[in-house]
């Protein structure tokens, strides 16, 4: 019988290489010959992905928190069914770029909508279903932020203010200490050698352990 893969979330701010360290896991898994496959949040599906323009465009029209917070859950219910469990049943590890932690983080710590709201609905949409492990690339806001400006246009969310990423860096470091078997802090400050090396050793580890 295959064993269930392992679903590993990438987490942090904006402009903490998150996209960059996805890519190098995957090269990781590849070279330890672990069947994989690399998705995000919101998204991962063509219905998610449409889901996703809807919330990042940034629009004149005020979007209200509770419509933010239902459209994440709106995509990831279809990203979760349609995608990311079919690929875990059928042995394959999921490398997802964001999921349900960054909704608490977010919508949670950056809007101030209540942990209690979102975690109905993530027990709605999930039932027990969590991430296996959570890497958190964390850096200081100024950094990422600086980073994220020369990607080029900014999005409805890196547009906010340094303390709303402040807030949300903040919430991300109280759930790894709340949680400290499944996430793991990687220093994101650090140069791109030095995240890249501590990724790969996360996830050989990972792979070993399981």
């Amino acid at each position: 019988m295959t064993s269930r893969g392992q679903f590993i979330t990438f987490e942090g701010t904006e402009g903490v290489g998150k996209s960059t360290q996805l890519a190098n896991a995957a090269d990781t898994l590849k070279t330890l010959d672990v069947d994989y496959i690399v998705t995000r949040e919101p998204g991962g599906t063509p219905m998610a992905e449409s889901i996703r323009d809807l919330l990042l465009a940034p629009r004149d029209e005020p979007v209200n928190d509770m419509t933010e917070l239902l459209l994440m859950f709106a995509a990831r219910a279809q990203h979760l069914h349609t995608r990311i469990l079919p690929e875990l049943e059928a042995g394959r590890w999921v490398l997802c770029d964001r999921f349900t932690d960054a909704t608490f983080a977010y919508q949670g710590g950056g809007r101030g909508v209540p942990t209690e709201r979102i975690a109905q609905l993530e027990s709605l949409v999930q039932g027990s279903f969590r991430p296996d492990h959570i890497i958190l690339l964390d850096a200081p806001v100024e950094t990422g932020m600086t980073r994220a400006r020369h990607r080029g246009e900014l999005d409805r969310f890196e547009r906010e203010a340094v303390a709303f990423f402040r807030r949300i860096r903040q919430t991300y470091l109280d759930r790894a200490t709340a949680d400290p078997v499944r996430y793991h802090i990687v220093d994101a400050g650090q140069s791109l050698e030095m995240v890249s090396r501590d990724v790969v050793n996360l996830i050989d580890g990972l792979v070993h352990r399981s």
